[in-house]
């Protein structure tokens, strides 16, 4: 009887000693997996006007735009792949060859550059007969799961136009401006930007539930109810509308924030204009939609999800401080922060850049 006593001890000892070490163990895992550290997240959203190609040396001044902004996710809009190239394959070697390593996969219309590697990329909302398109990525950001969507929105019923006198389709001049916003919202309506728009807010919701960051860059071609506001009515050409734009509130809405106006959210003193950009090394003809009018926007855009691990910390505009309005050449005086180019502008757009602080995971 003491013999089976002492053997039922041991065997008692013995489990405490397994069950102790798995469960040393266990909290040991379990510390690594809830260690954390931050990292700088840029993101740029880039219209490059056609791959470069209207201005001289245009390709080579999208590559040391981005090298010079050290971009982390690059949303691209006017992707062409002209003569049966590919952009995407350019702009990796191109970046190769200046030592510097990026990742990127072919797309149509909209595109995506990120110094982080793409696991997957969706063709999401098509572009057909040049009516706009998404370009969906899920990028690993030292192992957090990222979603970044490039917009590349509908250019055509661009009905910031109808208020400053001229046709958002054609761009020809109006008998007189259009300031009834009924009217406005029903041209809008009629581009497929509300359809890119509302397909992008129910796709990223399901992203958000698997747990993933969510970040939207893109030229919308449409400018934010956020901007044309009872103070700015009287203002570039608005003609006395407050406009509330259809995709801007929809995001707004959906919870979704915009990183400009976040930083910025005074519209009069920084009204944050992407377009159009001065270009000294363009003709004015190349620049001037609307010659008459002051057409000044922001039609640029990077939107996020908010998230615990994503904190916003500044936005700029990248590009040359010169507008076109009137058919002039001016600089903008306002308190917007320019992060002005080396050497020529390769397009007609300002880009956007936005800083953000990454919490992710760290394994020791």
């Amino acid at each position: 009887m003491t013999q089976q006593l002492n053997q039922w001890k041991i065997r008692q000892i013995a489990l405490f000693i397994i069950l102790s070490f798995f469960g040393l163990h266990s909290f040991a895992e379990n510390k690594k997996q809830i260690t954390s550290t931050e990292i700088p997240l840029r993101v740029l959203q880039f219209n490059i006007w056609q791959e470069g190609t209207v201005v001289k040396g245009g390709f080579y001044a999208i590559i040391r735009e981005i090298i010079r902004t050290k971009a982390d996710l690059i949303t691209l809009s006017e992707v062409r792949n002209y003569n049966n190239s590919r952009l995407d394959q350019r702009l990796i070697e191109a970046m190769k060859a200046k030592g510097y390593k990026y990742y990127a996969e072919k797309s149509t219309d909209s595109g995506i550059l990120s110094r982080f590697p793409i696991k997957q990329q969706w063709n999401f909302f098509p572009v057909n007969d040049d009516h706009g398109s998404i370009t969906k990525a899920l990028i690993d950001v030292n192992g957090t799961e990222v979603i970044l969507y490039s917009a590349h929105l509908d250019y055509r019923n661009c009905s910031i136009y109808l208020p400053r006198g001229y046709d958002g389709s054609t761009w020809k001049e109006l008998e007189a401006p259009i300031t009834d916003d009924k009217l406005i919202e029903a041209d809008n309506l009629r581009s497929q930007r509300d359809e890119a728009i509302d397909a992008f807010i129910k796709d990223s919701k399901k992203e958000i539930l698997k747990g993933r960051i969510i970040i939207l860059g893109g030229d919308f071609n449409e400018a934010s109810h956020l901007d044309w506001i009872e103070e700015t009515k009287d203002m570039f050409d608005h003609n006395g509308v407050v406009m509330k734009w259809r995709n801007t509130l929809e995001l707004d809405k959906a919870g979704f924030k915009d990183a400009y106006r976040e930083i910025f959210p005074n519209p009069v003193t920084h009204p944050g204009f992407t377009f159009p950009a001065d270009n000294p090394a363009v003709p004015l003809t190349k620049l001037a939609w609307s010659p008459k009018a002051d057409d000044r926007d922001r039609i640029d855009f990077i939107f996020y999800a908010p998230d615990k691990r994503l904190i916003l910390r500044n936005a700029r505009i990248v590009g040359p401080q010169g507008s076109i309005v009137r058919n002039r050449r001016v600089l903008e005086t306002r308190s917007d922060l320019f992060d002005l180019p080396e050497g020529i502008w390769p397009t007609d757009h300002k880009a956007v850049q936005v800083d953000f602080i990454l919490k992710v995971k760290r394994t020791n």
